[in-house]
């Protein structure tokens, strides 16, 4: 299988990066090509310029790559912190110029004349690996877990991947380096659980 593995955090010494090598390695291990793009080190530029969104538009090369990587890969691992509810402003900028429309989903017009999203993705399964500093009482409480609905919803959902699953690993900050081993077992677990 080919499965693209999309990394966003600043510092190479975080455990996003050692969640993210730990599952490129597995995979690799058993048998899957992976395509690893830290999106920080690529220095992926997230700024979605005036015209993307037209069809035809003239794109950056790395945004034509990718596009064709993500819409064709037969699995996808996300992995990135927490940051105020929600994913890096980079790894936004990358959902924003990669996941196009006429590429990652399309729109087709019901019997009220509406737009109904239709996914084009073929990935079987889609995993997304969180690290957070709040709490699950805290998060689930005051915040509601915006993460959830942002990934299993308004990103996979709607680009028809189904098969969604999410880990999130907390609380980092004050975590022992014998925990911190234990979750990149379940990091390990879950690679090989959804991409055997």
């Amino acid at each position: 299988m080919n499965i693209s593995i999309i990394l966003a955090h600043p510092n190479p010494q975080s455990f996003n990066h050692a969640i993210a090598e730990a599952a490129a390695d597995e995979l690799r291990q058993r048998g899957h090509e992976v395509h690893f793009h830290d999106l920080y080190t690529e220095k992926f530029d997230p700024l979605f310029r005036k015209g993307e969104e037209l069809p035809g538009a003239t794109l950056h090369p790395v945004i034509v790559a990718q596009g064709k990587e993500i819409v064709s890969a037969d699995g996808i691992v996300i992995v990135h912190p927490n940051w105020w509810g929600q994913p890096p402003a980079i790894l936004t900028g990358w959902i924003d110029r990669v996941l196009r429309a006429g590429q990652a989903y399309r729109f087709v017009t019901n019997d009220s004349g509406e737009g109904v999203p239709v996914g084009l993705m073929k990935a079987k399964a889609a995993v997304v690996f969180n690290t957070a500093n709040t709490p699950k009482a805290r998060e689930d409480s005051v915040f509601g877990d915006p993460l959830e609905t942002i990934w299993k919803n308004c990103v996979f959902g709607l680009c028809g991947v189904t098969n969604y699953h999410r880990e999130i690993f907390r609380v980092v900050v004050t975590s022992t380096p014998a925990q911190r081993d234990e979750w990149l077992q379940t990091v390990r677990t879950t690679m090989t659980r959804l991409f055997p």
